[in-house]
């Protein structure tokens, strides 16, 4: 990998390219056309740390291509591990932008959650990503890097581990966790990177071990529709009317659940396939018996899942972001199975190291979202 740049050095990283300014960058240097690909996928595949690792090219082009390019990938700025096995990475990409990842083990299949952008500018109430604020889109090698680096991070760890299993290349079947871009940002507003990512991804893994997150941008949704092959797709909920998503989600004034649960409807699932509703439950805001009643209105009709999240609560948060107790979230549970939805109740993993859901942050840089301004702004009246 890399060594740190100098401010006078002006070579561009080739990870943090999308793949149309990868093949636009690159070919002034290539002599044939499948060089590119070849190129590209040692960078997200195979996993090279540097050009010169890049055999397949002779040694005059890898020397050509040093002097214009670089690789690197983010590297570990902080590492912390729960006592139920979570391990929570602060990565630091090239451009000293961060983000976190997390590693969530089971006894059946590790789950990693992964990040697409520096930040978030949605400014959920329940979520702290948005309280530190808007940062920049990861490319889709970016995004790729975060599976690979830490793939290779929990390798180490195994017991008996040797430096030839850490080395496994990226598209080794058996290192194939499932995926979940539920880490920081929105992923369907760096659609462009992520379907990129996912077509990277999914030469390893299955389409059906990845899900995609989102609040509902609508246009990207009607996108994603149009796609040959699509992700599992899970939709940020979290209030049964407008009055209430508008208080929590400000994104729902621009989309509103009409029109969100409209294009839901018309959104293409393969047989056995069904979108998961994800909804935090929040003491005394939406946990009554009455909600759960007119959630199931909302879905019915809608091939859905529900996924109970009792909201993991945080200090920068606020009072209010509480979970009810363990019997309101039983009775709410139970009255969305009474009413016909499959409802599951999100275990909560790598809360101690605030990497459970809601809690991810970038560390090390200065709050700077809406609600941060806010509070300081109240902090200093």
């Amino acid at each position: 990998m890399s060594g740190p740049l100098s401010a006078a050095d002006t070579r561009r990283n080739l990870v943090a390219l999308s793949r149309a300014d990868f093949d636009r960058e690159l070919a002034p240097f290539i002599d044939r056309p499948y060089r590119l690909n070849q190129i590209y996928l040692a960078l997200h595949r195979r996993g090279v740390e540097s050009i010169d690792e890049i055999t397949e090219l002779s040694l005059r082009l890898r020397g050509e291509l040093a002097q214009c390019f670089f690789i690197a990938a983010p590297r570990i700025a902080e590492r912390r591990l729960s006592a139920d096995g979570t391990c929570k990475y602060l990565l630091r990409l090239h451009d000293s932008a961060t983000i976190e990842a997390v590693d969530i083990p089971s006894e059946e299949r590790r789950t990693l959650c992964i990040s697409s952008q520096a930040g978030c500018a949605l400014a959920c109430t329940f979520c702290v990503t948005g309280y530190w604020g808007a940062g920049r889109d990861l490319s889709a090698g970016e995004i790729v890097a975060q599976v690979r680096l830490i793939n290779r991070e929990s390798r180490s760890r195994e017991p008996g581990s040797s430096q030839a299993r850490t080395t496994r290349p990226f598209d080794d079947p058996s290192a194939a966790p499932n995926i979940v871009f539920m880490g920081m940002g929105e992923p369907l507003l760096n659609l462009e990177a992520v379907r990129e990512s996912l077509d990277l991804l999914t030469q390893s893994t299955s389409w059906k071990r990845v899900t995609v997150s989102t609040v509902g941008i609508i246009p990207a949704l009607e996108e994603m529709a149009s796609w040959r092959r699509r992700p599992n797709l899970a939709i940020s909920l979290h209030a049964p009317d407008d009055d209430r998503r508008n208080e929590i989600m400000p994104i729902n004034q621009t989309y509103p659940l009409a029109d969100l649960l409209a294009c839901l409807r018309r959104y293409p699932l393969e047989r056995g396939r069904k979108i998961t509703i994800e909804y935090l439950l929040i003491r005394h805001f939406n946990d009554r018996l009455k909600d759960a009643d007119q959630i199931a209105r909302l879905l019915r009709g809608l091939r859905a899942k529900v996924n109970l999240i009792p909201i993991n609560p945080d200090p920068v948060l606020g009072e209010q972001m509480v979970a009810p107790d363990e019997a309101t979230v039983e009775r709410f549970k139970n009255r969305l199975r009474q009413r016909g939805l499959f409802t599951t109740v999100r275990q909560r993993r790598g809360d101690e190291v605030q990497g459970a859901c809601g809690q991810l942050r970038a560390s090390g840089t200065k709050a700077h979202g809406v609600r941060a301004r806010l509070r300081q702004g109240g902090d200093n009246g």
